[in-house]
């Protein structure tokens, strides 16, 4: 439920009066943002009170009578444009006795958004309102996700150029090493950075896919081929990408698999779900630990819960763990480097598919993420 606050500035108390009646318990569906609107009506009776009323209260829309008392709605319409300390984020609908073209053409110049002769109905009143206030709604809206937007963009940057910065500056001084020969002319002695080269880069190029991965898969235009997919094929396959960083830190993969699960989805999708789970749970554990992989589910679902015997994560941390660009910092994590977009994209993609993702974490123990999708069959 929406409530929007009217304030009707009019010396006719009758009018107000009767405003507040055909509102009171007036209510609307606004199908384009789901949501029921309804109205609190407060009452003005000059430009002044309207005036004080509107800087101390947050105002949706004003039902503002041409004549007041004082001075004339278009006035006030002028001195409020012009008033820094009046907030313009709300919609004006003026009223009058006297109505003309010129005077409606007058108030929509000083930044009116409709014009409604009296006297009027209560249902011509509410059809004004509601067409407002749908109006304003939808602009706040627009405005909202303009802003979010923006801040991904400036997000997106930030975060590319940050994450970077390091490995550029780390390749740079490897390129350097080698071009002066700062270790003489054996090329074997060069082996190390040439190593640590690539994996830098390997890391740089993992970063900017998962960056055009969330902005493609957030702006729907990552492009789905849905097909029966082996769950535990697919698992399999993945587990098997891991095999040169679980034999550095002596981690061992273990699995609990039926032989055969078929589930309806984009194979990309799902290798890009298991890739993100299995890599953050050899990354974030502890040497010789283990990682355990387990799939259950029928034809209609599917369930992927990995564990793993890693630092773990508080109670608080947990609760942030699928936001964009999220990564945990603290003593234990500061060597391991990431984008902070794999769970948040899990957890995109687990919503694509009518699914949830779920974590338990405990500090010094480990880290347990389920993940449930449904089949995609038509």
């Amino acid at each position: 439920m929406e409530t929007l606050r009217l304030l009707v500035a009019d010396d006719e108390q009758g009018m107000c009066r009767g405003v507040e009646r055909a509102l009171r318990k007036y209510k609307f569906d606004l199908s384009d943002l789901d949501m029921e609107v309804a109205f609190n009506v407060a009452t003005a009776s000059t430009a002044q009170e309207a005036n004080d009323y509107i800087k101390q209260n947050d105002v949706d829309l004003l039902l503002l009578d041409h004549k007041l008392p004082d001075k004339t709605g278009l006035q006030l319409l002028t001195e409020m444009d012009s008033a820094k300390d009046i907030s313009s984020d709300f919609l004006t609908i003026v009223i009058t006795a006297y109505a003309s073209l010129e005077t409606a053409v007058e108030a929509t110049k000083k930044g009116a958004y409709d014009f409604m002769a009296k006297p009027f109905t209560p249902e011509e009143i509410r059809g004004v309102v509601r067409k407002a206030a749908r109006h304003l709604l939808l602009q706040r809206q627009a405005q909202r996700l303009a802003d979010e937007k923006r801040k991904v963009r400036f997000e997106f940057a930030s975060v590319l150029s940050h994450e970077l910065k390091r490995p550029i500056a780390a390749v740079d001084g490897y390129l350097q090493v080698m071009k002066q020969r700062a270790k003489g002319d054996d090329l074997a002695d060069y082996d190390h950075y040439i190593d640590r080269t690539i994996d830098r880069l390997g890391s740089m190029r993992k970063l900017i896919n998962d960056m055009l991965n969330m902005t493609a898969i957030e702006s729907g235009q990552k492009k789905r081929e849905m097909d029966d997919i082996d769950l535990v094929y697919t698992a399999g396959t993945v587990i098997d990408g891991f095999q040169t960083e679980t034999e550095e830190k002596g981690i061992t993969i273990s699995t609990d698999l039926p032989e055969e699960m078929t589930l309806t989805a984009d194979a990309g999708e799902i290798e890009m779900i298991l890739n993100n789970l299995i890599s953050n749970a050899v990354k974030y554990n502890r040497n010789n630990g283990t990682v355990h992989v387990e799939i259950s589910g029928d034809e209609t679902y599917a369930k992927i819960k990995v564990s793993d015997t890693g630092i773990g994560m508080t109670e608080e941390e947990s609760a942030k763990l699928f936001e964009d660009f999220m990564r945990i910092k603290n003593d234990k994590t500061r060597h391991v480097e990431g984008s902070g977009l794999g769970l948040s994209t899990v957890k995109k993609l687990a919503t694509l598919y009518g699914g949830d993702v779920s974590v338990d974490s405990e500090p010094d123990i480990g880290t347990t993420v389920e993940v449930t999708l449904r089949s995609q069959k038509s």
